[in-house]
């Protein structure tokens, strides 16, 4: 089994990011973007998947199916989106189902937008559940790479005293930090509720 990546396009300009690429000698891009547009042309969906292929690299779409922005209306509480009832969806299922059969043929990175692993549904959605069967790593901006267990890390430590609570085990601790971190960037949509969210959504994810 091939380790899975993640990687957020950001605002780099697309031969650094196939830079980062051919670095940790991906194969396959799937883009989990719910809507694959960008302010940077080049990263919308159709220039970046000709880009991609002409350089050598494949490039799949899995918004629809691991996207944090869901057409299902059982997938929202109110006007949010529930990470967890997305994972409960067929199609999610799916997604991560092809997932599982892609790794074991392919170095897949997971791409969305965000720089920030802990700012972006790949980590907090998608990689929960990747996890179980594949060892993840994080591509920062700066080529280095993050295990997804120094990322779960950083996310504890968000929400717990030094990572640590003396009277709940580390899963239960981790269970409500994805939790947690998952209601301050997951989608709100906007035209049914004034709510303010703590951290800003970015329109690509």
């Amino acid at each position: 089994m091939n380790p899975l990546f993640t990687i957020g396009h950001s605002t780099h300009e697309f031969p650094s990011f196939l830079g980062l690429l051919e670095q940790h000698r991906i194969e396959v891009v799937a883009d989990v973007r719910s809507r694959p547009s960008s302010r940077f042309p080049w990263f919308s969906r159709d220039t970046l998947e000709k880009g991609l292929n002409s350089n050598g690299f494949r490039y799949v779409f899995l918004g629809a199916e691991l996207g944090a922005r869901r057409l299902e209306l059982e997938c929202y509480i109110g006007p949010r989106a529930d990470y967890r009832l997305i994972a409960q969806t067929a199609a999610y299922k799916m997604g991560i189902e092809r997932l599982r059969n892609g790794v074991s043929k392919y170095r897949i990175a997971l791409m969305c937008s965000e720089r920030e692993p802990l700012d972006c549904h790949r980590t907090i959605l998608v990689c929960r559940n990747a996890k179980e069967f594949a060892d993840i790593y994080h591509i920062r901006s700066d080529a280095s790479l993050e295990s997804h267990a120094q990322a779960e890390a950083r996310l504890l430590s968000r929400y717990f005293s030094h990572g640590h609570d003396f009277f709940r085990c580390e899963d239960e601790m981790i269970d409500e930090a994805y939790i947690r971190r998952g209601e301050e960037i997951n989608y709100i949509d906007e035209t049914q509720t004034s709510v303010t969210r703590k951290t800003p959504p970015n329109d690509e994810c």
